[in-house]
């Protein structure tokens, strides 16, 4: 599936088109929250555009919107592989010109300009385009994991403990907060965790269930991939700034100088063509780009990175293997995995019950690591269909726009009764 043009002028044309049309984006904006309500035993959860309004609304020193409403880092623009002389222009125009950020592994360069002071990074993107009209600019865009924590974490299962990995040597990438390394089912793991946000690092509840899907074991309880080695970019960190693009491609391109295989992001967010180029190199050297396709509803536009061409986009089932009714649907949908009905590893030395396609895509991305020992195009391809035959096809014969190619790694659920994770505390795109 084709990407639509990234930067400041299709923001501009998707904002044109929205306001040309605000009964229409009224009604999305119900079917998403009907579609977002919690599951009975759920803890209430904000969906993706509530948490973007009130980052909005509680940060407004640090956070602006976009034109299209999407959250973006205040007064800041990214300009991607620019010239000298455009650079020469923004100084001579009031911007200040950060240092050159290369990302040698993914060939891409990166130029942070901050706006003249009291104007906004849409009016700064707007300037900058004028002045160079051949020239990349981006926003600075703040991408979002879905969910909230509750309290209830069930206690490790009696007589339970860690198993010794079952598949050494495979490697998988996090794009997400840190990892509590305290928790039971990753004690056969190895966490490589580095921080790329504003304020070092912060262990979440999320990263933590995602890791669990992954690499976990703990009587019962097995990950997609259980001792598996997990690099996790924490891009999040402490900072409503956490989840800025720039941070997702410097722990992008952290993976790529480490030659991970297989790169899982449980998180969602508009196109940007930073991010896109960033897709794009790790593609083609050949690592494999799972991703969640989202929460916000089967109505919903295609969300990102999982619509990006090339990377694999994994939709959630229940235990009944019916697909979320929250999940997003489109083409560009690869494989179903369990995400919901299941349980994982939380913050402290129990388990969690969850929910989203959040955690159905670090199960698809555990299985596929499992079949690409490291970066190749052509072994990435054979890893693909080779996951593609294992799948049971789900819905009207064939690929489908709902659980694309079919169920993959069904058995990976752990029933959270085997646990003791009795109620929903977590949940996620």
């Amino acid at each position: 599936m084709a990407a639509p043009p990234g930067g400041v002028r299709a923001a501009e044309a998707r904002s044109a088109r929205a306001e040309a049309a605000p009964g229409a984006a009224v009604q999305d904006l119900q079917a998403a929250a009907v579609m977002a309500r919690p599951v009975a035993e759920a803890a209430p959860v904000a969906s993706r555009r509530e948490q973007a309004q009130r980052l909005l609304r509680d940060h407004p020193g640090q956070i602006e919107p976009d034109p299209l409403g999407q959250p973006i880092v205040r007064g800041m623009v990214l300009a991607i592989a620019p010239t000298a002389e455009a650079l020469a222009k923004a100084r001579r125009a009031g911007f200040g010109v950060g240092a050159p950020t290369k990302h040698a592994t993914l060939g891409i360069d990166v130029v942070v300009l901050t706006a003249p002071r009291g104007v906004s990074a849409v009016e700064a993107a707007r300037r900058l385009q004028a002045l160079d009209p051949e020239g990349r600019y981006e926003f600075e865009h703040v991408y979002q994991l879905g969910g909230g924590v509750g309290m209830a974490q069930s206690a490790p299962a009696a007589g339970a403990a860690a198993r010794a990995a079952a598949t050494p040597g495979v490697r998988v990438g996090l794009l997400d907060g840190s990892v509590a390394r305290g928790q039971p089912t990753l004690a056969g793991a190895r966490l490589v965790q580095r921080a790329f946000a504003p304020g070092g690092a912060k262990a979440t509840a999320h990263a933590t269930a995602v890791a669990s899907l992954i690499a976990g074991a703990w009587g019962p309880f097995e990950g997609a991939a259980p001792g598996a080695t997990l690099y996790v970019a924490d891009v999040y960190g402490p900072s409503p700034v956490g989840g800025s693009v720039s941070a997702l491609v410097r722990g992008l391109a952290w993976m790529a100088e480490n030659r991970v295989p297989v790169i899982n992001i449980s998180l969602v967010g508009p196109p940007n063509r930073l991010l896109s180029a960033a897709i794009q190199a790790l593609v083609a050297r050949g690592h494999i780009v799972v991703a969640a396709v989202g929460n916000d509803g089967p109505a919903a536009e295609p969300l990102y990175p999982a619509a990006y061409p090339g990377v694999v986009a994994v939709t959630g089932v229940d235990a009944r293997q019916r697909v979320l009714p929250e999940a997003v649907r489109g083409p560009h949908v690869d494989f179903a995995a369990p995400g919901a009905d299941m349980a994982a590893g939380g913050m402290g030395t129990g388990f969690v019950k969850v929910r989203g396609t959040s955690f159905a895509a670090p199960i698809a991305a555990g299985r596929l690591a499992r079949l690409l020992p490291r970066p190749d195009p052509a072994a990435a391809a054979r890893a693909i269909d080779a996951l593609t035959r294992q799948s049971a096809d789900l819905g009207p014969k064939g690929r489908d726009p709902v659980y694309g190619q079919g169920l993959v790694a069904f058995d990976v659920r752990t029933d959270p009764a085997s646990v003791g994770a009795q109620r929903t505390a977590l949940r996620g795109r």
